[in-house]
């Protein structure tokens, strides 16, 4: 059995669920195969191998899931891939075969399902990593803070719960100028490049992933530049995000028998809880309606699901992410964001301040730049709500860093008849490669921003309520 071409990549996880992403490769016309195995830390027996068909519809991936884990526990895995002799195998007769696993051993670790718990989060967006020609050029430069990101998160309490990815994972469009990627193949070619760097496949193989796209997954600033050409640019590119970001999030049910559900994918965006703390990651780009008369950022049902889930979660701390910020606005370049959306964003805020929901921090990138921020009311003194804004994971030398400068910072974000929702900076801007590292404590959000070395930058604290 070989090692993973990509992966594994833990997905989703819950308390009892887990789901683990790989993929091989073709040999010639002979049937591929996956494998997982699992069993909890310190007992020596396996489970049985799960086993999948590899197809090149797929890309040669997988998705598997592990049902009916123990709560809070440490488990230990394998994966690989194969290519038997015989071409009549099927996933059910490959589980009979004398199988050599590969040596290494992952681990994964499922949800505590107790409450007041601290729980931490690693939060980052804006890898870029140039393509030339099909192959990716100094691909170290664009892994390098992942290594920082495994040296870390080593060994720390409280460990790391998750990764959230907040948008362009992927630069579709790096040479958008010259040469765009429109080909399913080379947007592929993408995928498999940035996914298989050594520090980065580390990150994923033992810390649970949650990925959304923002407009590089496409093309830059989509689809204010959208034309009639860009018709099969959009199909290819979101095929590819299914692959290898959408597949192992929550967006996809599981079937009766325990299998992950590909039937059909209504949409983007989801949900997903660790203890009492919920999450709900938006699709803040594939669905925006530019029209005059209906100008929105997420499309109708998303707003409702969004607003019914802050009104009625019971979390005691509710994590917005939207890949685009929703405030600061930047002075220049801001159509892109919540900027260009204001009724919108006005009816949320004002559903989070006339039903009093509290402890909401919005959570984004996209900037290339790093931020804290905390947005009140002129009239309310019980309104709050804070944003932690985490940009770039790697730059693009082509590409400027944001500063304060960058953002809208001497009058309010809203004025409306009940008063005006006011914002003010709470950390430095970070102009240069970094991540966040969240740390949900009992009465507080620790923010600390790291350097691409993985130092420190500044450590900001959000009170909760």
């Amino acid at each position: 059995m070989l090692k993973p071409t990509i992966g594994p990549i833990i997905g989703h996880v819950t308390t009892h669920h887990a789901r683990i992403l790989l993929r091989g490769d073709r040999q010639n016309n002979s049937r591929v195969f996956a494998a997982v195995r699992y069993r909890a830390a310190g007992a020596q027996q396996w489970s049985k191998g799960i086993f999948a068909h590899l197809s090149a519809t797929r890309d040669m991936s997988h998705v598997f899931a592990l049902n009916n884990l123990s709560t809070d526990t440490e488990y230990e895995y394998q994966a690989g891939w194969f290519s038997p002799m015989s071409p009549v195998h099927t996933p059910d007769s490959v589980a009979e075969l004398p199988l050599q696993w590969p040596r290494e051993i992952y681990r994964l670790r499922t949800r505590s399902s107790k409450p007041m718990q601290p729980r931490a989060y690693i939060v980052g967006s804006c890898r870029y990593l140039r393509m030339t020609a099909g192959i990716a050029s100094l691909p170290q430069l664009g892994d390098r803070i992942f290594a920082s990101i495994n040296q870390v998160i080593e060994g720390i309490e409280p460990p790391i719960s998750a990764v959230l990815m907040t948008g362009d994972q992927i630069y579709v469009d790096d040479l958008n100028r010259i040469a765009p990627d429109r080909e399913y193949q080379d947007i592929l070619r993408k995928y498999r490049a940035a996914l298989s760097q050594p520090n980065i496949k580390r990150l994923m193989s033992g810390t649970s992933t949650y990925m959304i796209l923002d407009d590089h997954e496409i093309e830059d600033n989509w689809p204010a530049n959208a034309n009639k050409s860009d018709v099969d640019l959009f199909r290819n590119a979101m095929a590819a995000y299914e692959l290898y970001q959408a597949s192992h999030s929550p967006v996809h049910p599981l079937t009766t028998n325990g299998e992950i559900n590909r039937s059909s994918l209504e949409h983007y965006w989801y949900q997903f809880s660790d203890g009492d703390i919920e999450w709900f990651v938006t699709d803040s780009r594939t669905r925006r309606n530019l029209s005059a008369d209906d100008r929105r950022i997420l499309d109708e049902a998303q707003e409702q699901a969004l607003l019914k889930w802050l009104i009625h979660s019971e979390a005691r701390v509710k994590f917005v992410v939207t890949s685009v910020m929703f405030y600061p606005d930047r002075k220049l370049h801001g159509d892109d964001a919540w900027k260009a959306f204001p009724e919108q964003r006005l009816r949320l805020l004002e559903t989070i301040r006339t039903r009093r929901i509290m402890n909401v921090v919005f959570i984004s990138g996209d900037v290339h730049g790093s931020l804290t921020a905390r947005l009140s009311h002129s009239e309310d003194p019980d309104f709050e709500v804070h944003t932690v804004v985490s940009s770039p994971l790697c730059n693009s030398k082509l590409l400027p860093y944001a500063k304060a400068s960058t953002f809208i910072l001497d009058q309010p974000l809203v004025r409306t008849a009940a008063g005006d929702y006011r914002h003010e900076l709470t950390s430095t801007v970070v102009s240069e490669d970094n991540f966040a590292h969240l740390v949900v404590e009992a009465r507080q959000i620790q923010v600390n921003y790291h350097d691409r070395d993985g130092k420190r930058l500044q450590s900001i604290v959000i009170p909760l309520r």
